[in-house]
């Protein structure tokens, strides 16, 4: 039997999403699934939008709170969450609405975004040692050592060649290798037909509800959230911590400033480079079945508009 549909929903950050999916999931009795890589962490409500606990009692949810912030998670990991939740959704028959916009987590339903490769940590080791002791210029001499070849990797930069000479390393292949091995590696949602739709807004517009939405974090609560979670070990160089809005907020309360106007500038100046990066992104990463402007009708009309396309289509036999 042929896997159901997919749905999927996405947009850049302040898009308003999470309205319009909640009404969709509630017409046609689907459950939501996040595809946000900051909605993950327990704690992080404010100054990620989280939908609220009404709105979460409208709709279950799925894909929220199950970091704690002192954890990392990847996307390796949260395909394996996404799998299991998608497989007991659609076993007690209703469908799924993927909603979010983060890269490799919404690439993933589409195709193999990391290879299966482990680093152990006798090798992370000696890499950094590496790096430490003979800096980049040693990291390219041995990396060039095991690969001579090395294709559109970025030489210039220390991390991706500390993370390719880990992987050469780890595998004993040569970066052409670890390439074609990788393009023949599936997603692991291949098997799921997928319908999806992007959600656009004007570019003033949508600067302008960007703006609006930090006024109301900073209204709600930010600031308070964010000392709460330092006390719980929140810091800016972990994962949780390098989130727009809790980076900002961390430094800001270091640096013993108490104007929030500049905390909002930084945090609006980050999220219109998010923007700007998310709307590139989408042109190329990902196939768009529908392009919705929300600008362009009112927000029934839009309503509409989704309700038509995201139909159930029971699975064929």
């Amino acid at each position: 039997m042929e896997q159901p549909e997919l749905w999927i929903l996405t947009g850049c950050t302040a898009m308003g999403k999470t309205e319009l999916s909640l009404r969709i999931a509630e017409k046609y009795s689907a459950e939501i699934l996040s595809c946000d890589s900051r909605l993950v962490y327990r704690g992080m409500d404010i100054g990620t939008a989280k939908p609220l606990p009404e709105e979460q009692a409208r709709v279950p949810h799925h894909g929220l709170d199950f970091c704690s912030i002192s954890e990392q998670c990847d996307v390796d990991r949260y395909q394996r969450y996404a799998l299991e939740r998608i497989a007991d959704i659609q076993y007690r028959g209703h469908p799924v609405l993927i909603v979010g916009g983060s890269g490799f987590y919404l690439q993933s339903f589409y195709k193999a975004v990391t290879d299966d490769i482990i680093i152990s940590s006798g090798i992370r080791e000696e890499v950094s040692e590496l790096f430490r002791c003979r800096g980049l210029a040693g990291l390219r001499e041995a990396l060039l050592q095991l690969s001579p070849q090395t294709g559109t990797l970025d030489l210039r930069n220390p991390q991706r060649v500390m993370r390719a000479l880990a992987r050469c390393l780890a595998s004993g292949q040569s970066i052409p290798e670890l390439q074609r091995n990788f393009e023949m590696k599936a997603s692991l949602f291949q098997s799921w037909r997928k319908r999806s739709c992007l959600l656009e807004r004007e570019a003033e517009n949508l600067q302008e509800r960007a703006a609006r939405r930090i006024d109301d974090m900073l209204a709600q609560g930010l600031v308070e959230e964010v000392r709460q979670l330092q006390r719980q070990g929140l810091n800016p160089n972990g994962p949780a911590g390098r989130s727009i809005g809790y980076r900002e907020t961390l430094q800001w309360l270091q640096s013993g400033c108490r104007d929030e106007a500049i905390l909002k500038a930084h945090i609006l100046l980050h999220t219109k480079q998010l923007i700007h990066k998310q709307r590139s992104w989408f042109r190329h990463q990902i196939p768009i079945d529908r392009r919705l402007n929300l600008d362009q009708q009112s927000p029934d009309e839009s309503f509409d508009i989704l309700s038509a396309f995201f139909q159930y289509r029971a699975p064929c036999c």
